[in-house]
């Protein structure tokens, strides 16, 4: 069977993002949940290797594209509704950004981590990932023991005001040709900008996407492009 036949097994009228559920083919411990669309579900199908498509970064990715941390389809099976996708792989690594083997780590009544990092993927990530998703997980955390939550904690134009405050430092540092000023306001910026973006969910890979969308892109055509 081809796969465009296989792909219309699915009922892709209740939605456009398919539910898929991970597990280990050895031992069927479940890795990670995410979901697919018609294309991450064909190059799945055609690779034999896991794409998804990230409701946070609004685009496909293979998974491991980043850490190499691939996972190698050995099977996949859908659910009596034609609506979820259960898929069977062999993980190279470790399934968890944070470095753990499963995403399903913490309990959700004790908030007790219940597993161990086995592999440290800060340089696979990025400082600019690492930081966002450190500031994702302070919106649980405790206002008194984090600067970030409290931060969070306080809303919206708290947030915009630091942000505002650091860009005026930033620039009077530029102003005054101060480089290490430069480099720690623009630090201090950069932290907030992303608590920001943490705030109202909007990965820094969408920023990232925008740059390299007006690549090749004139200044002048870009801002025009703006325009209704």
């Amino acid at each position: 069977m081809n796969t465009q036949d296989i792909i219309k097994k699915v009922d892709w009228q209740k939605q456009e993002l398919l539910p898929v559920i991970v597990q280990d083919e050895s031992s069927n411990e479940v890795l990670m949940m995410a979901y697919m669309n018609k294309e991450a579900l064909t190059l799945s199908l055609e690779t034999k290797k896991a794409h998804y498509f990230s409701r946070t970064k609004q685009r496909i990715w293979m998974k491991g594209e980043s850490s190499n941390n691939l996972q190698h389809i050995s099977s996949f099976f859908i659910d009596c509704d034609n609506d979820t996708l259960l898929i069977k792989v062999k993980q190279d690594g470790v399934a968890c950004h944070t470095g753990r083997k499963s995403c399903f780590f913490t309990e959700l009544d004790s908030g007790k981590i219940v597993s161990e990092v086995e592999q440290n993927l800060d340089e696979a990530y990025g400082v600019i990932d690492q930081l966002y998703h450190t500031i994702l997980e302070r919106k649980n955390a405790d206002p008194t023991t984090s600067w970030t939550a409290k931060l969070l904690s306080k809303g919206e134009n708290t947030i915009l005001k630091k942000v505002v405050e650091e860009a005026g430092e930033f620039s009077f540092a530029i102003k005054d040709d101060d480089t290490d000023e430069s480099i720690y306001e623009a630090a201090d910026l950069t932290y907030h900008v992303l608590v920001a973006l943490a705030y109202k969910n909007i990965s820094p890979d969408r920023v990232k996407q925008e740059l390299a969308r007006r690549f090749g892109m004139s200044g002048i055509a870009e801002k025009n492009s703006r325009k209704d």
